[in-house]
């Protein structure tokens, strides 16, 4: 009996594996728009899928990034200035993209851009320090999609969201990860409306990566400035030295970086031209063998490990 369930359990997985790595079969008549394509993620996502053959639509930020941006592609990608958090931009900017891609409709809807925002304990912000992340990363990314998601409908195609390791697990105060939490319901929810339509809804879970996003000398600066002006009391119950240590230990992250963004862009790969595209991608070597699995683990076990990151207080009781 036993070797009748191995057998089936190998065969199973034989036909999972093989089924996802059946792909759409071309490309080349097919649009898809990229938000975020000034740095990192978005950039090399943009660069890449027009050498596979895709009509890139690629949204950026500044002028000067889209300009170096089609210096280096070649005349099938576009390139429009879009601040997501402009409600009137993305609506124009939907619009252009409407008439860009005609009756064929939207193949792929790539939501990349984002920003991290101050990274502090929470008793250190005030809702003002919330508001930057969860306007880009959350409701940004809701205006882009619900503006083109008749076009994706239309060719039945992909919409894929990126979040981060910080949207299943809580790594520390700020608006960040509460963006990434409400990204991740959003996501779900929007997968299972769209299934009767035929569009794939996938999310991507990238762990620490090496981008402008996770820049420590800026994240640095950042926290240091709400230190400098925290009440004496605060400062007092966190305890002398402790903003020092702090400092620290986010330079000491830098060893767990993973330098290579293409692990990011082989999962937006996959989700746009798989056959089975997954629901979820986990991208990085500590997403996939830490942070994720720690994500389904008992809350006692993630404080435990999380809280050993984090620098003890000097004086915790002296409030």
């Amino acid at each position: 009996m036993f070797f009748w369930v191995l057998a089936l359990l190998i065969f199973c997985g034989f036909v999972w594996n093989y089924k996802r790595q059946l792909k759409i079969a071309d490309i080349t008549d097919k649009y898809i728009f990229i938000t975020g394509c000034d740095t990192g993620f978005g950039n090399l996502a943009a660069r890449t899928f027009d050498k596979k053959g895709f009509h890139v639509i690629a949204a950026c930020l500044t002028e000067s990034k889209s300009t170096a941006l089609k210096a280096e592609t070649s005349e099938r990608l576009h390139t429009v200035l879009l601040d997501v958090t402009d409600p009137e931009n993305v609506k124009r900017t939907a619009q252009w993209v409407k008439n860009q891609v005609g009756e064929k409709g939207l193949w792929g809807l790539i939501n990349n851009a984002g920003v991290l925002g101050v990274l502090a304990p929470t008793d250190w912000l005030t809702v003002e320090d919330y508001r930057e992340p969860i306007e880009v990363n959350l409701f940004g990314l809701i205006d882009v999609t619900l503006n083109l998601l008749p076009l994706v409908k239309k060719a039945q195609g992909r919409v894929i969201n990126v979040s981060s390791i910080g949207g299943r697990l809580a790594l520390g105060g700020g608006g960040y990860t509460v963006s990434k939490y409400a990204l991740e319901g959003f996501n779900d929810s929007l997968r299972r409306d769209m299934k009767a339509f035929g569009v794939h809804v996938s999310c991507i879970e990238p762990g620490l990566f090496k981008t402008g996003l996770s820049d420590p000398v800026k994240a640095t600066e950042k926290k240091l400035a709400i230190w400098k002006h925290l009440s004496p009391d605060i400062k007092q119950q966190y305890g002398e030295g402790y903003i020092e240590k702090s400092l620290d230990k986010l330079k000491d992250t830098n060893s767990f970086v993973n330098m290579d963004l293409s692990l990011v862009v082989e999962c937006m790969d996959h989700a746009l031209t798989s056959l089975f595209p997954k629901t979820h991608y986990a991208a990085g070597r500590d997403a996939k063998t830490f942070w994720i699995p720690l994500s389904h683990m008992p809350a006692v076990l993630q404080d435990f490990l999380l809280l050993k990151q984090k620098v003890e207080l000097a004086n915790p009781k002296a409030v």
